[in-house]
């Protein structure tokens, strides 16, 4: 690995395309964001410290993060991955059909060349038109790229008192079915702060769960101490953040042979609260796709 600081040492989004896609090949041809994003952090080989790095101080999303949002748009223009709209990313015959990295990289820099040669002449003839601003044209970056509630959901949980946090995590837990959900005590690294009943089927068993207020991303440590706090207490925890986990802190999670530790995002936390809308709100809009059958005009004549 170089000697340059590590925000340098990240690759840009055309240096991870292929890294996606290989990515995605080996996780069986489909996957969740996270699900991508930890498979090509663990097949490159980026440390903590690159973990870490933000996309810009005071964000939420690392730069890691960030970077394979565009990689991933990238890669959509071209047909070489697509999203349903629950967030699964599944790669398509065409994306199969590219052999290796640098053609598909020039194929998306050829997309976006013709795009931006389309852009231009738009925007060139609207300027011209009188009594017309223009329609702005759909931005090619990807809604997770500009989900800006997300971040706005984030600054004002890092505003809130430990205890107000615990209380909306409470609150997010009876909205997901636990029972019994209650608030321990102070929080503080290591503790536990609250623990729920959870139900499935004709089985119920306890979940201890600990938040963590952080902007930067929870490392294995964190994992640890609050395995260790549950120990003797119960063997199922939850981790809630409202920044990320790094890739040791998920193996951590994971490890065979200790109680399982399941973690939740800053991003999987502004979904959960866009799920269950507790403070979170979606209006739908409708768009009409509008088709004139020219043809059928025809019988008229």
């Amino acid at each position: 690995m170089s000697d340059a600081p590590a925000d340098q040492t990240i690759p840009n989004q055309f240096a991870l395309m292929w890294p996606t896609v290989q990515a995605l090949k080996a996780l069986g041809g489909s996957a969740t964001i996270s699900e991508i994003v930890q498979q090509v952090i663990a097949a490159e080989g980026f440390t903590e410290q690159q973990q870490a790095v933000k996309r810009r101080p005071g964000d939420h999303m690392s730069k890691i993060e960030y970077r394979l949002a565009w990689a991933r748009n990238g890669l959509k223009l071209v047909g070489a991955l697509e999203n349903s709209a629950r967030g699964v990313w599944t790669l398509t015959e065409h994306g199969k059909g590219y052999e290796d990295g640098e053609t598909l990289v020039a194929a998306v820099k050829q997309w976006r060349s013709e795009y931006n040669k389309q852009y231009q002449a738009r925007k060139r003839i609207a300027e011209q038109s009188e009594g017309d601003d223009g329609d702005d044209l759909d931005e090619v970056i990807d809604e997770e790229i500009e989900a800006d509630w997300k971040d706005q959901v984030l600054d004002r949980l890092l505003q809130m008192s430990p205890g107000a946090f615990e209380r909306l995590a409470q609150r997010l837990l009876r909205e997901a079915d636990f029972r019994d959900v209650q608030v321990l005590g102070k929080s503080g690294d290591g503790g536990i702060d609250g623990v729920g009943d959870l139900r499935i089927s004709l089985v119920s068993f306890p979940v201890y769960f600990q938040c963590k207020r952080y902007k930067d991303a929870v490392g294995a440590g964190a994992v640890r101490d609050f395995r260790g706090a549950m120990a003797g207490r119960g063997e199922k925890g939850l981790l809630i953040t409202t920044s990320t986990f790094t890739r040791e802190a998920r193996q951590e999670a994971s490890r065979d042979g200790a109680p399982p530790i399941e973690l939740v995002t800053g991003q999987e936390l502004g979904e959960l609260l866009k799920k269950y809308e507790i403070g979170v709100r979606t209006a739908q809009r409708i768009v009409e796709d509008v088709t004139v059958d020219l043809a059928f005009f025809d019988q008229f004549e």
